[in-house]
């Protein structure tokens, strides 16, 4: 697409912005707002992670909407804003139950989503539900003592990670 026919059809920064990621940001609302609607907030947060990391590997999701900011998209920022809140709502009634750990931070779920592209990126041709696992595994890191967490899904094979340990390495 042209600079001509861009600057057409989003005239406005804002306008563009709101193009580019109106969808991903609503889908990251909902599955907040699926999230809180669980009478187990631990559940919920459960329910949450696993959603996002599934976004994530549909490729239909970017790691770090929770810290992005839009100043330039006042509806996209007010958006993101809501799902934050929304989210930090999620986590501290998580945190109330005891079942997410108390020392559990903001910063843990971007690490983790951080962590999740990465698996995504890396073993999606070769292991498509790798990430299934690594999503466990954070739950699992995330919970707090004596917490009921999900059984973990089996790791992928050793061909499906030679495969992918292929893929990732360096080119001469």
């Amino acid at each position: 697409m042209g600079k001509a026919t861009l600057n057409r059809r989003f005239p406005t920064r804002e306008s563009l912005l709101t193009a580019v990621f109106a969808e991903q940001m609503e889908r990251h609302a909902a599955a907040v707002a699926e999230a809180l609607a669980f009478p187990d907030a631990w559940e919920g947060f459960i329910a949450y992670v696993e959603a996002r990391c599934a976004m994530q590997a549909e490729g239909s999701d970017f790691a770090d909407i929770l810290t992005m900011t839009f100043p330039f998209a006042a509806a996209l920022e007010d958006r993101r804003r809501e799902a934050y809140e929304a989210y930090s709502l999620l986590v501290a009634r998580a945190q109330r139950t005891g079942n997410l750990r108390a020392d559990f931070r903001h910063e843990d779920i971007v690490l983790l989503f951080m962590a999740n592209a990465g698996v995504v990126a890396a073993t999606s041709h070769a292991a498509p539900d790798a990430w299934r696992r690594v999503a466990r595994q954070f739950i699992r890191a995330f919970a707090g003592p004596g917490a009921p967490v999900p059984p973990l899904p089996e790791p992928p094979t050793r061909p499906q990670m030679f495969a992918a340990m292929q893929r990732a390495a360096p080119r001469p």
